[in-house]
């Protein structure tokens, strides 16, 4: 396994992140524990959550889960950087949700409830609020901080100029501010390209990509699909991706064959190349497929490889791989 700081952070994490949204749903709590077990035989220390997770409103399934993993000892807690989120709704009344300086206190004592913790690692916003201003999130958080109950802060699905204005804003109180942000990031969605991972790297704010095979259509789908074993059921969003990038899917999968291997591991190789990636949220549902990732390591994609690349799946913006306004701009 290999190792970087998050962020500007002196805190070292495991460069694959273990993500947990299966467990309780796709994968039964006796499947997530083993999960969870693998991880730590093969040095995967960076655990992910959300309170939400687990479909059930309010009851936090998948971080008991991971509490009850924890309460069986052995050094679980101590070895994982545990990571969770707060902002969607956990209940049905006004405070339920958002990044009130209420729900965020009744949120993170309910997640600390339920995954048998004194403290979290890394507490991310799920989602920018908008009608909560950053004097009073940076309070809020600033006094987690100071009872210990939370040591580092992260985003999800910020924009670049939110990440600049949770900085900024962290800058006037003397705080450390953010050291994550977690997007969306994968051969086919490379949007964040154009502001997200320059403003990151501007700020110091490791990226932790979250759908890194884009729901699994990067994993070998249609060699899936012809040999029956595809997991999707080919209808919504994902069968509609199938239908608009077949032909970029065609070629992704032979210039993988062509290399000997597997697509999920050419696309998992690909993000963990790219400047400022911290490291890909994998969600296995088996520990077979959480062992399998493991071989992202050992791919080395050349130049040639790269540049084929970048033509079946373009950088956004006219102008090809550039950042913004270079991207876009004359």
């Amino acid at each position: 396994m290999e190792y970087t700081r998050l962020g500007r952070s002196g805190l070292s994490v495991s460069r694959l992140v273990l993500g947990t949204m299966n467990f309780g749903t796709e994968a039964s709590e006796e499947d997530s524990h083993r999960i969870m077990d693998a991880a730590h035989e093969h040095g995967v220390t960076f655990f992910d959550t959300a309170n939400v997770y687990g479909r059930a409103l309010g009851e936090g399934v998948t971080e008991q889960i991971i509490g009850r993993w924890f309460a069986q000892g052995s050094g679980r807690r101590e070895r994982t950087v545990l990571a969770t989120k707060v902002y969607l709704p956990m209940g049905e009344g006004p405070n339920d949700s958002g990044l009130s300086a209420l729900h965020i206190r009744r949120a993170v004592e309910e997640s600390l409830r339920r995954l048998g913790t004194d403290h979290i690692d890394l507490y991310q916003m799920h989602h920018i609020d908008r009608s909560t201003p950053w004097e009073e999130i940076w309070e809020a958080f600033g006094v987690l901080r100071q009872q210990g109950k939370v040591l580092y802060f992260g985003s999800s699905n910020f924009a670049g100029w939110n990440i600049a204005q949770a900085q900024e804003a962290a800058r006037a109180r003397h705080f450390l501010g953010l050291v994550s942000e977690q997007s969306i990031y994968n051969l086919m969605s490379r949007w964040a390209e154009l502001e997200v991972l320059p403003a990151a790297r501007h700020y110091g704010v490791g990226v932790i990509p979250w759908s890194p095979l884009h729901g699994g259509l990067l994993s070998g789908v249609l060699r899936k699909q012809r040999e029956g074993t595809a997991a999707r059921s080919g209808r919504g969003h994902w069968a509609e991706g199938l239908d608009q990038n077949r032909d970029a899917l065609e070629a992704y999968e032979k210039l993988c064959a062509d290399l000997g291997e597997d697509p999920a591991h050419v696309g998992l190789a690909w993000l963990l190349a790219q400047d400022g990636v911290t490291g890909p949220i994998i969600g296995p549902r088996t520990v077979g497929q959480l062992e399998g990732s493991l071989r992202a390591f050992d791919i080395t994609l050349d130049a040639a490889t790269l540049a084929r690349l970048d033509e079946l799946f373009p950088a956004p913006g006219p102008n090809g791989a550039k950042p913004a306004p270079e991207a876009y701009a004359w």
